[in-house]
């Protein structure tokens, strides 16, 4: 059974049961109400005949069934007078009114209402001059059964159509309400991998249905990022591996055809792990290129931005050892002051790489200069070196991208992207200024924690 149609059934029994619901009320007060009429009028009559005959003496019992006899009678009507002991004193048309129904349903109170032989019937208690009389009255109310009869067939035909019309008006509505589903399931159908750049509407995103679009929209932003990291790192790795191994197979099958000298075998196996070195540095740079986005779900925690500095820093410098880099920071009151929002694995990579490049493509001192104010840290890198040419900074983020002048200076050109996406991920900002022979300065901008 599909939404649908589960829905129009729901629906339908829910509306069904506040019918039936409804009309009982409607009948249960409709036959209290004409019951209590009917019964009010017997207790009239009960006490009318207990005044006339007990309290004024012109009236005797031969006058009062002739009052009863020339007045209009309720069907099966029955009366009956008797007086303390049950000796009757007075009777009209008695059938079912024996000895024993008065006894048993005498009033103990002043009024005793009870039912005999499908009829309604009161028992009044009546004192006068310290004596004690009953007075029971029955009917049969006709009119009341045929309301009652009319009302229960009205009830009937009225549940009956209602719920015919609930049947079409809910399928009606669950399939309106099923609409923006079934659109979502058209438009989930139509995406694939070749697709993930599609989403779903998201509307206003107030209703159920526009959050779950949201969310599945971010899920697909997730998945879209995951393949397309993928599909980078293959084709990055493909066309950057494929030509040194190239060149080592060439050279190694060269030095392999004839029998060669000791020297020569030396001065191949070194340039062969010369070679094999840098491919392990750039299989590194792509593994954890690849691997960055990994992050995006991370729970971050309260890092301080200067400890993850200089161990960037000491492990700069026992790659250049003849490097200076010279760290300056006038240290708050408080080191909290110091604390900002990330992941302190990501952030030391990030400066890690930049002071590689800082010290690989510049012979002089690097500075590493704090900036502290009330919202931010300001972290400024800069270096005397070559710098980068004017018309090329907007592409050094692209992966495999290096400056023209650069050529003959060692890297992969994957450094920069990689700093990029963290400083991304750690929603910091990250400015580059560079003049060609005359440096490069990179400043970070991080959001202190208040």
């Amino acid at each position: 059974m599909n939404i649908k149609t589960r829905l129009s059934v729901q629906f339908t029994i829910i509306v069904a049961g506040i019918l039936f619901f409804f009309s009982g009320l409607v009948y249960y007060f409709s036959y209290s109400s004409q019951l209590d009429k009917f019964r009010a009028s017997l207790f009239e009559n009960a006490k009318q005949t207990a005044v006339l005959l007990i309290n004024v003496t012109e009236v005797d019992t031969s006058l009062l069934k002739k009052i009863h006899q020339s007045a209009i009678s309720r069907e099966k009507e029955e009366i009956v007078l008797t007086d303390s002991a049950f000796k009757i004193v007075y009777s009209n048309n008695v059938q079912y009114l024996s000895m024993k129904a008065m006894k048993y349903n005498a009033a103990h109170d002043r009024i005793n209402y009870f039912s005999l032989a499908g009829m309604d019937a009161v028992c009044y208690r009546h004192n006068f001059n310290n004596q004690i009389y009953y007075v029971y009255v029955t009917g049969h109310d006709r009119s009341r059964s045929e309301n009652l009869a009319e009302l229960r067939v009205i009830l009937f035909w009225s549940i009956l159509f209602s719920i015919l019309l609930s049947v079409l008006t809910s399928y009606i509505f669950s399939q309106k309400a099923i609409k923006p589903i079934s659109r979502i399931v058209q438009s989930v159908k139509e995406i694939n991998s070749l697709k993930l750049n599609s989403r779903l509407n998201e509307g206003k995103g107030k209703d159920e249905l526009e959050q779950l679009a949201i969310t599945f929209n971010e899920m697909l932003t997730n998945l879209e990022i995951a393949f397309r990291n993928q599909e980078e790192f293959v084709h990055n790795a493909s066309h950057e591996l494929r030509t040194p191994l190239t060149i080592m197979i060439g050279e190694t099958d060269y030095i392999l055809n004839r029998e060669r000298k000791k020297d020569e075998y030396v001065a191949h196996l070194t340039g062969l792990a010369s070679d094999l070195r840098k491919m392990n540095a750039l299989i590194n740079s792509l593994l954890e290129l690849a691997q960055i986005n990994r992050y995006m779900k991370i729970a971050y925690t309260d890092v301080r931005i200067d400890e993850v500095v200089f161990d960037a820093i000491r492990q700069i410098q026992s790659k250049y050892h003849g490097q200076r880099i010279i760290p300056k920071i006038l240290y708050p009151e408080q080191g909290a002051d110091l604390l900002v929002n990330g992941n302190y694995g990501l952030l030391e990579i990030a400066f890690q790489n930049l002071l590689d490049n800082a010290c690989k493509f510049s012979n002089e001192d690097i500075g590493v200069e704090f900036v502290i104010t009330d919202a931010q840290i300001r972290i400024i890198i800069t270096d005397k070196g070559i710098g980068i040419p004017q018309g090329e900074l907007e592409a050094i983020y692209k992966p495999f991208s290096r400056a023209s002048n650069v050529k003959f200076i060692g890297g992969f050109g994957i450094g920069l992207t990689l700093v990029n996406q963290i400083i991304e991920l750690q929603k910091a900002e990250m400015i580059i200024n560079s003049r060609e022979n005359e440096g490069t300065t990179t400043e970070l901008i991080f959001n202190r924690i208040r």
